[in-house]
């Protein structure tokens, strides 16, 4: 992914009414109905491992990206960062995620995942994969990625941060 985004296009008519594109054409509500679906499979789950969506995507991040600071979880997480604060202290409780100092800002607080905090994410991890792979089912592997390169292009053109 680049990090320049590409310059937004000049158009001279008024742009198509939602009612012309139509939802099932319109790309960020089908977006958002297929991450409602997934986080509503997922939920039965997360609920039994005392979790909620913003709980999991924070264990989800911290398993790959481990100790980052809070506004950078926030972001990778997609969670607002009001929110995470208060998931992050539940989780502190429950021992999942701890908070150390950053070694070089007394001012930056980063969020490390525990041994129980990967355990339970690990819980989870297999009802995210299936699910995941229910989402492409009937995709075959070259549309698939195709699909995810078209996403990273659409994220660099409107993200606000250089990661």
């Amino acid at each position: 992914m680049t990090d320049t985004k590409p310059p937004v296009p000049e158009k001279s008519e008024p742009y198509e009414r939602l009612g012309e594109i139509g939802l099932s054409n319109f790309a960020p509500y089908l977006m958002n109905r297929i991450m409602g679906r997934y986080n509503a499979n997922l939920r039965q789950e997360m609920s039994g491992l005392g979790l909620t969506t913003a709980k999991m995507r924070a264990l989800a991040v911290l398993s790959v990206i481990d100790a980052l600071p809070i506004t950078e979880l926030a972001v990778y997480a997609v969670v607002e960062q009001s929110t995470l604060s208060r998931s992050l202290e539940q989780l502190t409780n429950d021992g999942l995620v701890r908070r150390d100092p950053d070694p070089t800002d007394n001012r930056v607080t980063r969020i490390a995942i525990t041994d129980a905090g990967r355990a339970a994410f690990e819980q989870l991890w297999p009802t995210m994969a299936q699910n995941y792979s229910q989402m492409f089912a009937g995709i075959t592997d070259e549309e698939r990625a195709v699909f995810v390169e078209t996403l990273k292009k659409m994220l660099n053109n409107i993200r606000k941060h250089n990661f």
